[in-house]
């Protein structure tokens, strides 16, 4: 199932992208699925929002027709997307998890993971405008593949975490490199509005048939920066999971962002940085092609 969060008459709905370019809504009516309370709760695997929804797109071929006449589905070009969960509770992020990013980087291999954060506010959908925020001149781009998680964990195994997983999205980090080391921390330079576009769906798990060997490729303006493979992941899906809720408890709809490969804009040389005009595009295999234009604090 390809989850979708849009905007419809300036409602927020989450559905589920249909092939042809259809949008099936779990909000509508004529869906007949219960009731949840936004979108974190379509991202619990063991709610009952969640499995019916499921249900419903397993055999929406025979209602096709039916749910089309009553506008429960309809064209993705009538609707406008948004994130897949548009306001994660938590947005964690891992640095320096890529080996082919930490030799470009000249640095040791991590023993632990490097936990960072975003603050969800930053959290943008597909076309998203990101803004670049007054007096930054070094915005970066990270292409990232992302976790969500869809079942909540404390003190998993690494053995069971894979079943707390919803699915994945593409990410881009988007940093303020002046920012982030200029004040020894990186809250500021990571967190700036407009900094974490993701999407432009989130694919369940079922339809990632290995996690851990994906294409995961940058483009600027047409030009490809980075191109790795989540083969690279120094330490993979079950390893963050068990880590992270170690300490912090894992709920449905959280996003683990897990690192970037090489081809970073400030480790470049000559550095390359986002400018306004600029056009990215991240694409994971097998999650579509996220794109955001870049403009300036003006507009």
């Amino acid at each position: 199932m390809k989850i979708v969060s849009f905007l419809r008459d300036d409602a927020l709905c989450t559905g589920a992208l249909l092939p042809g370019d259809l949008v099936l809504d779990f909000t509508h009516p004529a869906a007949g699925l219960p009731h949840a309370d936004g979108p974190l709760e379509w991202c619990d695997l063991d709610g009952a929002p969640h499995q019916a929804a499921r249900r419903l797109v397993d055999a929406v071929e025979a209602r096709t027709a039916e749910l089309a006449a009553s506008e429960a589905i309809l064209p993705l070009s009538s609707v406008t997307l948004d994130a897949p969960v548009p306001r994660p509770g938590k947005v964690i992020c891992i640095g320096l998890n890529y080996r082919d990013h930490a030799e470009e980087s000249g640095m040791d291999i991590p023993e632990l993971p490097l936990v960072f954060s975003k603050f969800s506010s930053c959290v943008v959908g597909p076309e998203a405008k990101v803004v670049l925020p007054p007096g930054a001149k070094e915005v970066d781009y990270e292409a990232e593949f992302g976790v969500v998680i869809g079942r909540t964990a404390s003190r998993v195994k690494a053995e069971d975490a894979m079943d707390h997983v919803l699915g994945y999205c593409n990410v881009n980090d988007v940093s303020a490199r002046d920012f982030q080391f200029a004040d020894g921390q990186w809250q500021r330079g990571k967190s700036c509005e407009t900094f974490c576009p993701a999407g432009p769906f989130l694919a369940t798990a079922d339809e990632i048939a290995d996690p851990h060997a994906l294409r995961i490729q940058f483009r600027m303006n047409g030009e490809t920066l980075q191109d790795s493979s989540t083969n690279q992941l120094i330490f993979g899906i079950p390893e963050l999971i068990a880590h992270l809720s170690g300490f912090i408890t894992l709920e449905p709809g959280d996003l683990i962002s897990t690192g970037t490969p090489p081809g970073v804009g400030f480790a470049r040389k000559p550095p390359i940085y986002i400018q306004p005009g600029d056009v990215m595009e991240v694409e994971v295999e097998g999650l579509g092609v996220l794109r955001n234009p870049a403009v300036g604090a003006e507009g």
